[in-house]
């Protein structure tokens, strides 16, 4: 059966068809789907895990039980997961093993670039990299036959264009595999000296993978002409194909670790001219480099941001399609938090009391945009907290005295955690704000340890952020409503000036969850707005100024009532009560 399908929904499909049993993810642009979609399938359990390393090690485990298992991220995830993931190339598996990482160049979702293909090299392990929806189905099957037969997990590297655009793909049937677990401590016990002998196993397996690079049909030469030869993979050889048609042959490469050796000499000495098309880093172009060939590559194309036709047309020369041009001048449209996101007030108390805030990953870090403008610092899930002590434990009580932590309860359940452990052990003066807006927001309202709710929606266990918080051993524990701007400032003021660290939790659901219910929109009164924009600074996208009067987009007013509570004049007026 043909079906149009995102890759992401066809890298599912080939999971389900490979027959793999487990599934442990963290939700991650642009890898989030693939779980979201294999868990409709009821013969795969799957779950959301409080970070990428303890997915991989619980779909480690299930690997080591016999059963298939696979987990995903995206590419900033797979940092997370490294460790566990460098010492599976030693061990190898039970139940093949599968991992995903999703790649994001043009950086859409993401804080960094960063290719994935030097995971693959550096841990010694095998990646496939799709380049459409068919492939991804394909490989994800191809790639268990390949964990099993090596004895090794296997990487398959996806990217936002390949993840999130359709191709069509033909279903099959699901074969179930399974293999009985046996005790084997040399194999698996990675203390030093069992870990000396296991990695001349990995070199040899290594040496075999490159054989099999030199044969596998995912590694396939398209000759039509001696001209120009180009070797590429992933998304950029769909840019290849449709920027030179016929007018080039292509080295297309479905296996990106280990690289074919021969595969390429052979290509290479059929062409008059060589290049290499890759995203970001020189990865295949340094491998053809190191077989002695010239080849063009990182002279032509950027290494920097994703590719298109037209950038691939434009550097080799082509004809670059114009497109179609639009009248109208489309204004810009920067990101927002959404109207009644309870992370506003919060800020703005936050500003008000003009805070250094150190931040973190997740849709509170437009806290940094006007008008807010109030986070200073976003570098990886968790550092906020880190960071925040080491900037406190530096500048000491002028620092302590107005600078905090914000970070989101899904985020802190990922890795804030073991930062709140040094602010209490350590004992920086530091004050910590978790924004609970009770689900995982910005990849799309997953659930997370502290919802109560597991990936299906039903009930799960549930961490308590209080009990947790005091029981690392910080004494000030409190919560308070942000939509309460009066609160928030009482409650930032007082645990700023406190002898001791401390925690707030900022508590109120996340306006867009379907199991939120609003208050009736507001209106505004003109007789009584005198236009001073006070009620501007929160950014509220449901409030603008019209005719030097506010007024309210009733189709996206939620009714918070923050708005109301900035107001001099009280013109804020509930539809309720008109």
């Amino acid at each position: 059966m043909k079906e149009l399908m995102l890759g992401n929904k066809a890298l599912a499909r080939g999971l389900w068809e490979a027959g793999v049993k487990f599934i442990s993810s963290y939700p991650g642009t642009p890898s989030t789907e693939i779980t979201e979609e294999a868990v409709k399938f009821d013969d795969i359990y799957c779950e959301w895990a409080p970070n990428e390393k303890v997915a991989m090690e619980s779909a480690f485990g299930a690997s080591l039980a016999g059963r298939r298992a696979f987990c995903a991220q995206k590419h900033v995830g797979l940092n997370v997961a490294a460790d566990p993931l460098f010492t599976l190339s030693y061990t190898g598996v039970n139940g093949g093993l599968v991992v995903v990482v999703a790649d994001d160049a043009g950086m859409h979702s993401s804080q960094n670039e960063q290719d994935s293909r030097h995971y693959a090299i550096a841990a010694k392990v095998p990646m496939l990299e799709p380049s459409d929806s068919a492939e991804a189905l394909a490989f994800a099957k191809l790639a268990y036959d390949i964990s099993e037969q090596f004895d090794t997990p296997v990487i398959i590297k996806m990217c936002t264009r390949v993840a999130h655009s359709q191709s069509v793909v033909e279903t099959g049937e699901r074969v179930e595999h399974s293999k009985p677990y046996e005790k084997n401590i040399a194999k698996y016990v990675m203390m030093p000296g069992n870990a000396k002998r296991r990695h001349p196993i990995v070199e040899e397996r290594t040496r075999k993978l490159i054989e099999y690079a030199e044969n596998t049909p995912i590694n396939r030469v398209e000759f039509s002409t001696d001209e120009i030869g180009i070797i590429t993979s992933s998304t950029s050889y769909q840019y290849v194909k449709e920027t030179f048609g016929e007018n080039a042959s292509v080295l297309k490469l479905g296996m990106i670790n280990p690289l074919p050796v021969e595969l390429i000499k052979n290509f290479a000495a059929k062409v008059k001219r060589l290049v290499v098309v890759e995203e970001l880093d020189s990865v295949i172009e340094t491998h053809v480099k190191s077989l002695g060939l010239k080849v063009e590559g990182s002279d032509i194309l950027p290494r920097i941001d994703e590719f298109s036709q037209n950038l691939i047309a434009e550097k080799f020369g082509k004809e670059i399609s114009s497109g179609v041009a639009l009248d109208d001048v489309i204004p810009a449209r920067p990101p927002v938090m959404c109207a009644g996101c309870p992370h506003r007030g919060m800020f703005y108390s936050l500003k008000k009391r003009k805070c250094t805030v150190l931040g973190d990953i997740g849709c509170y870090t437009l806290g940094a945009v006007p008008p807010l403008s109030t986070i200073e610092l976003t570098l990886c899930m968790g550092a906020s907290i880190g960071a925040t002590h080491g900037f406190n434990k530096m500048l000491g009580a002028a620092a302590e005295g107005k600078t905090v932590a914000v970070i989101g309860d899904s985020t802190f359940i990922h890795s804030g955690m073991t930062g709140l452990a040094n602010v209490a052990y350590n004992q920086s003066n530091s004050t910590v704000i978790i924004l609970d807006n009770s689900i995982t927001g910005m990849t799309g309202h997953q659930q997370n340890p502290s919802t109560g709710l597991n990936i299906k929606g039903d009930p799960a266990g549930k961490i308590d952020l209080e009990s947790l918080c005091r029981a690392m051993g910080i004494n000030r524990v409190r919560v308070v409503d942000p939509y309460n701007l009066k609160e928030c400032d009482t409650a930032i003021k007082e645990e700023l000036a406190a002898p001791e660290p401390s925690v707030i939790i900022s508590r109120r659901p996340c306006a867009l969850l379907k199991t939120v219910k609003h208050n009736p929109p507001l209106y505004v009164d003109k007789d009584k707005c005198i236009g001073c924009q006070s009620c501007m600074k929160i950014g509220c996208p449901a409030i603008s100024m019209k005719d030097g009067k506010a007024v309210v987009d009733q189709t996206q007013c939620v009714g918070c009532n923050v708005c109301s509570q900035l107001c001099p004049k009280k013109a804020f007026i509930s539809t309720k009560e008109a």
